[in-house]
């Protein structure tokens, strides 16, 4: 919608885990050198946890693309799942055609394709994204997962990704023993104020950008405060604080653009109070509603542009 005004050739700020807006502050450079790393070294268990937003998909999706070729990957994003439905999703990743009925049946062909592939110098990985959500029985199922090896090797790298309740859930007493078989780990935190910035201003390089700035250097210290340095927030602000410029033709934004949409998004202190009840003369729209009013008029009132 606002991609001609700001004289971009794509959106900068969507919210997919787009390989080709990927930028690596400081944390995600060592979490990624971190993965490939436990991956190419067949380390076995990895462990990866990050807040809601930080970039941790899109730091799975860098990982896969610096694979080789000679690395099969699956990638489990729904733990919610009862063990046999798991291991028919994993053999569906892995492209194995056996009809398994039991659980020791999927056991033993999930072992004799493992073997199969170390023996022709192949690794095979398994990311379960989400791993917080998983159950007790199905941690237990995956710890057991660790047992295929050889004297010499582990035959299947795992990787548990989650949010930071993943650590919580593993510290349990009677989950020592998965514990224990984690040999790398690495908390992916928010940016800092100045990775932040920098975010910012590869994205909008990214999509073409060419001028001489959107954000004020106000703006961006808004949208870092507001954001905690959260990439997924990040994008949010961006987006509606470009949309809000669009619509009042600015090319350059300043904080009280990004506070007003961190109001709208709640998140600025006390943005979720409820605002004083209208006396009952008042027949006025609440200011939300005058604002969407406002923003859509301004639209309707430009010519059509490309999106």
């Amino acid at each position: 919608m606002y991609r001609e005004h700001y004289g971009l050739v794509r959106l900068p700020f969507e919210m997919t885990p787009d390989p080709a807006f990927l930028y690596l502050g400081d944390a995600h450079r060592e979490g990624l050198a971190t993965l490939v790393y436990a991956v190419r070294a067949r380390k076995g268990f990895v462990l990866l946890t990050g807040e809601v937003g930080t970039g941790k998909t899109t730091l799975l999706h860098a990982l896969l693309s610096q694979l080789d070729h000679d690395t099969l990957s699956a990638f489990i994003f729904n733990p919610r799942l009862e063990p046999l439905d798991f291991f028919r999703v994993l053999f569906d990743e892995y492209g194995i055609e056996q009809d398994c009925n039991t659980k020791a049946e999927y056991l033993l062909a999930l072992n004799h394709f493992l073997i199969e592939r170390l023996e022709r110098g192949l690794s095979t990985l398994l990311i379960i994204d989400e791993a917080q959500n998983l159950s007790p029985e199905m941690l237990e199922e995956v710890r057991l997962l660790s047992n295929l090896e050889t004297p010499r090797s582990k035959l299947l790298q795992i990787m548990l990704v989650g949010q930071p309740e993943l650590g919580e859930v593993l510290a349990r007493p009677e989950l020592r023993q998965l514990r224990q078989r984690i040999s790398m780990r690495h908390d992916l935190r928010p940016f800092r104020p100045e990775e932040t910035h920098a975010y910012i201003e590869e994205r909008l390089r990214l999509a073409g950008y060419t001028g001489k700035g959107v954000f004020k250097k106000a703006a961006v210290k808004a949208i870092h405060e507001l954001s905690d340095g959260i990439p997924r927030v990040v994008n949010n602000l961006c987006d509606g604080a470009m949309l809000l410029g669009f619509a009042r033709d600015a090319q350059s934004l300043g904080a009280d653009v990004v506070r007003e949409v961190g109001r709208d998004l709640g998140l600025e202190p006390g943005a979720s109070e409820p605002a004083p009840a209208p006396a009952p003369e008042q027949e006025a729209a609440p200011q939300t509603e005058r604002k969407r009013r406002r923003l859509f008029g301004l639209l309707r009132a430009k010519p059509a542009r490309g999106i």
